[in-house]
């Protein structure tokens, strides 16, 4: 057996292979933040491609916690509905269907990557854990009483409970990249002085709360995508990650899937191939825990050598998901992986 062809079982949830669909902002809705027929299309393809898993794009657990104007939503109802859809097609074609629920905290509010603005022009008040904007000209948060914190978990909980509804069987906690959860347990953007901030344990309760309350929601896997180092001096370290990823195994998280950076605008982050493995490898190893691996994995036969030398569990494939909605079909072909592979017989010729 190739092992990137492997099945892989978590919380009874079992997929079919160890390749999976990065979580990708695609800022491709309206205001509404309800998904269309493009994510139908986008997330479906695919699926249909060969994925094990597919990670439909950060998605706000309130209005307020949207990157930009165009976030992909699961606040509402109507959100849950249209992702429902979604979520059966990409199931009839093999794949299991995945959703990371975020809230973008200081550095919400902005406008699409390509667009020249700071500020989102319609503009709305954001929230962090200090009154302290990410970098200069984009919007100064107001620093969150123990209510507006309250009111998060239970956001994140009432999102959960959409995920489960539209048929999502993985649900992750997005708490990396420099969003509302990670400027919570990072020292640089953490000062506060009460139950949530100051010590290791209080930086990190927010995180560890919301992961609680989930567990009993999320019947499927449950995960938490987390940077796994600020790339900063004083900054979270991949030492704490294992702290973290440990606390985290105790209150029934099934997978850590480690990125890294966007706590701070001028981290030196030293890009290349693979360069994100070694978190997973050590947050694997040190905290018995499953992990994704992610960042600057394009080959088949790299990613299969991530999985064969353990050091993840899973592989997250972005930018070349972009370009090539078949990838996982075609390492299969290039691998020699002799599996019944799913999805339309005439991808397989």
């Amino acid at each position: 057996m190739i092992p990137l062809f492997e099945p892989l079982t978590l919380h009874g949830v079992t997929l079919w292979n160890r390749i999976g669909v990065s979580p990708m902002c695609m800022y491709a809705c309206g205001p509404d933040g309800v998904p269309t027929d493009w994510h139908m299309v986008h997330l479906g393809s695919r699926a249909a491609g060969g994925a094990g898993l597919v990670i439909a794009e950060a998605s706000a657990v309130a209005p307020i916690g949207r990157i930009t104007g165009n976030d992909a939503g699961i606040w509402s109802n109507e959100q849950a509905a249209a992702w429902e859809k979604v979520v059966a097609f990409g199931s009839s074609q093999g794949a299991v269907m995945g959703i990371q629920l975020a809230h973008a905290g200081r550095k919400a509010g902005t406008v699409r990557p390509y667009e020249k603005e700071t500020a989102h022009p319609g503009g709305w008040p954001n929230i962090a854990p200090m009154a302290e904007p990410f970098k200069a000209g984009m919007t100064t948060p107001a620093a969150m009483t123990l209510d507006e914190i309250a009111e998060v978990k239970q956001q994140f909980a009432d999102a959960a409970r959409r995920s489960e509804a539209a048929g999502f069987r993985f649900i992750e906690i997005h708490g990396a990249h420099g969003y509302l959860l990670h400027q919570f347990y990072s020292p640089l953007s953490n000062t506060r002085t009460d139950e949530y901030g100051g010590s290791f344990e209080a930086r990190t309760r927010l995180l560890v709360e919301i992961a609680e309350e989930l567990r009993s929601i999320v019947t499927g896997i449950l995960a938490v995508r987390i940077s796994a180092s600020d790339w900063t001096d004083g900054g979270w370290t991949v030492e704490d990650s294992v702290r973290l990823a440990r606390v985290l195994k105790i209150v029934g998280v099934d997978l850590v899937d480690c990125s890294s950076g966007g706590a701070t605008p001028d981290a030196k982050i030293p890009y290349g191939p693979g360069y994100q493995v070694p978190f997973a490898a050590a947050v694997r190893k040190q905290a018995n825990i499953a992990t994704a691996a992610v960042g600057a994995i394009t080959e088949f036969a790299q990613a299969n050598a991530i999985v064969e030398k353990r050091e993840a569990d899973l592989v997250l494939i972005g930018r070349q998901y972009l370009r090539n909605p078949h990838w996982a079909l075609d390492a299969a072909r290039a691998l020699g992986a002799d599996v019944p592979l799913p999805g339309p017989y005439s991808y397989l010729g």
